[in-house]
C-alpha cells in the first residue's frame, strides 16, 4: 500500500511539474507575441514616416504648388532610398540566421562617403536644435574596399537612432583608424541606455526602458544594425556617452585600396559610350517600370525598345538583334526565367540578359543545380539609375564618357603582367577552376597588395566574383 502511495505521489509531482513548464512556455509565448505586436508597430512607423514624405511631395508637385521639384525630388530619393534600406535590413536579419550571406566588395571613397552620411543628417539634427558633428582624425584612406550599401545602412540607423532620441545637446560621428581597422562611433547627449537593457536593445521585437518609464529601445534599427555588422565580419558595442548619453562603437576590417592615376574612380555623370549605339530590350508588364527604364537608358545614348510580356520580347529578338534584354521574372503568361531560356536557346551568349526582380530569393532562378543559368545577372528592385547603367556597361565592356570628359574603359588591364603578379593568377586560375569561391577573394586581394599597378585588373575579378559569375572570371584570367 506504501509503495502505491508512494508511486501516486511521484506521478502527482511529474503532472505537477509538467504543467509547471506548460505554463512557463505559455507565459513566455504571451509575451513573444505582445512584444512582436511591438515590433510590427515599429515596423509600421517607419515604413509609415518615409512614405509620408513621398506622398506629401508628389502631392504637392502634383497640384503645381510652387515647390522646389528639384528638392522635393531629392527629399522622395532619400526616402525611397530609406524604405528599401528597410526592406534589405529584414531581409538581411532573416539571412543571417539562416546562415546565408553575401557581401559586396566595393572600392569605396571614404572621406567622400563620412562627408555624404552628413549631409543627410545635419538639416533633421538642425531642425530639432541639435548640433551634429563628424569628428575625424588627420588621416584617412582615400579608398577602401567593403560593402558599401550595408555600411552606409549601418551608419544612418545609428545616426538617426542618436537624433530621434535627443531632445537637447549635440549627435557626434566619430571616426578612428588602427592599421586595417575602422571605428566608428555615434555619439549621443540623450537619455542613454540602461546597463541592463545594452544587450536586449540588439534582440528583435524588444525595446529598452529610459527614465520614467519612456521608451529609448529602437525597435527595429538595431537588430538589423548587429544583424549587418555581423554580415560583414565586424563588432558593435554600446557604452555611455561622455555627456551622459549613448555611444555606438562599430569595429570593421577596412582594407586600403592604393588606386593610381587615372585608375581611380571618375565620379563625373556618365552622358553616353564610345562606339556604335547600342540596342536594348526592357521587359516588364508594368508600363511605369518600362518608362523610368527607357528614360534613363535613352538619356545615356541607348535605342531602347519595350515589350511588354515574353512573347513579344522573344517575337522582337526573332526581328531584330539586340545586345541586352532587360526581363522582369514576374510577369503575366510567359515567365521571365522562362523567357530567358528560350532566348538563350536561340541566341547564346552573345545576346546578355539581365534579370530584375523584387523578390532577393529569386536571384539563383529555377534551375537545378546541375543546370546553366539562363541569364548573365540578377538585380534587384527598386534599382538605382547608376547601377543599372553600370551593370550594363559591364555586361558589354563599354567605354564610358562623362561629363567634361573623354571615353575612359571601365576597367583597363595591365598591358604586361608583372612579375609579382604571376604566380597569384596562376593560383586564382586553379582557385576558380575548383570554384574555392573564399580562396579566390583571398587571392585577388593578395594580388592587389603584391602588384598595386594591377589595381584596376583586381577591380574587374573582384566584379566578377560579386555576381559570382566564375566562368567570367576564369575567361578573364586566361586571357592574361
Amino acid at each position: 500500500m506504501r509503495r502505491l502511495v508512494r508511486r501516486d505521489a511521484i506521478a502527482a509531482g511529474g503532472i505537477a511539474g509538467r504543467i509547471a513548464e506548460l505554463e512557463r512556455a505559455c507565459a513566455v509565448a504571451e509575451a513573444a507575441s505582445a512584444a512582436k505586436s511591438r515590433y510590427l508597430a515599429n515596423v509600421s512607423h517607419e515604413i509609415r514616416s518615409p512614405l509620408n514624405a513621398i506622398y506629401g511631395y508628389a502631392q504637392l508637385i502634383e497640384r503645381g504648388s510652387g515647390v522646389d521639384a528639384a528638392e522635393a525630388a531629392k527629399v522622395i530619393r532619400r526616402s525611397a532610398e530609406h524604405l528599401t534600406d528597410l526592406v534589405e535590413g529584414l531581409l538581411d536579419i532573416s539571412l543571417v540566421e539562416n546562415g546565408v550571406t553575401r557581401v559586396a566588395s566595393d572600392v569605396v571613397r571614404l572621406p567622400a562617403f563620412i562627408d555624404q552620411l552628413a549631409r543627410m543628417f545635419a538639416p533633421s539634427a538642425e531642425a530639432k536644435g541639435l548640433a551634429f558633428e563628424v569628428d575625424l582624425p588627420s588621416r584617412l584612406p582615400e579608398f577602401v574596399r567593403t560593402d558599401q550599401k550595408r555600411l552606409r545602412q549601418v551608419l544612418i540607423n545609428l545616426v538617426s537612432n542618436a537624433i530621434k532620441f535627443t531632445d537637447t545637446g549635440t549627435v557626434t560621428l566619430r571616426v578612428r583608424r588602427s592599421g586595417e581597422t575602422t571605428r566608428f562611433e555615434v555619439e549621443d547627449t540623450g537619455p542613454g541606455i540602461a546597463p541592463e537593457d545594452r544587450e536586449r536593445v540588439f534582440a528583435p521585437f524588444e525595446r529598452g526602458e529610459g527614465e520614467e518609464g519612456r521608451s529609448s529601445g529602437f525597435g527595429l534599427g538595431l537588430p538589423i544594425t548587429r544583424a549587418i555588422v555581423q554580415i560583414l565580419g565586424g563588432d558593435i558595442a554600446v557604452t555611455d556617452g561622455a555627456s551622459g548619453g549613448a555611444c555606438f562603437r562599430v569595429s570593421l576590417m577596412l582594407n586600403e585600396v592604393r588606386v593610381e592615376g587615372t585608375d581611380k574612380p571618375d565620379l563625373g555623370r556618365i552622358v553616353g559610350y564610345a562606339g556604335a549605339r547600342r540596342q536594348v530590350l526592357a521587359v516588364d508588364d508594368d508600363i511605369r517600370q518600362l518608362s523610368f527604364v527607357r528614360q534613363a537608358l535613352e538619356d545615356v545614348d541607348f535605342d531602347v525598345s519595350i515589350a511588354p510580356d515574353g512573347e513579344t520580347a522573344i517575337a522582337l529578338c526573332d526581328a531584330q538583334a539586340f545586345d541586352v534584354v532587360l526581363l522582369d521574372v514576374q510577369m503575366g503568361g510567359q515567365s521571365g526565367w522562362e523567357t530567358a531560356s528560350h532566348l538563350r536557346s536561340v541566341h547564346g551568349r552573345s545576346l546578355k540578359i539581365v534579370m530584375l526582380s523584387a523578390n532577393a530569393h529569386e536571384r539563383h532562378g529555377p534551375a537545378a543545380d546541375d543546370e546553366e543559368l539562363p541569364h548573365d545577372l540578377f538585380l534587384l528592385k527598386p534599382v538605382e539609375i547608376g547601377q543599372l547603367i553600370d551593370a550594363i556597361g559591364r555586361q558589354l565592356g563599354l567605354q564610358w564618357v562623362r561629363e567634361g570628359g573623354t571615353p575612359r574603359p571601365m576597367f583597363g588591364k595591365c598591358e604586361e603582367l608583372p612579375e609579382a603578379a604571376l604566380a597569384h593568377v596562376a593560383k586564382l586560375r586553379e582557385l576558380v577552376r575548383i570554384g574555392h569561391v573564399r580562396g579566390i577573394e583571398a587571392e585577388i586581394r593578395a594580388l592587389e597588395k603584391a602588384a598595386p599597378e594591377c589595381g584596376t585588373l583586381a577591380a574587374t575579378l573582384y566584379a566578377c566574383l560579386d555576381r559570382f559569375d566564375l566562368a567570367a572570371l576564369a575567361r578573364k584570367l586566361e586571357g592574361l
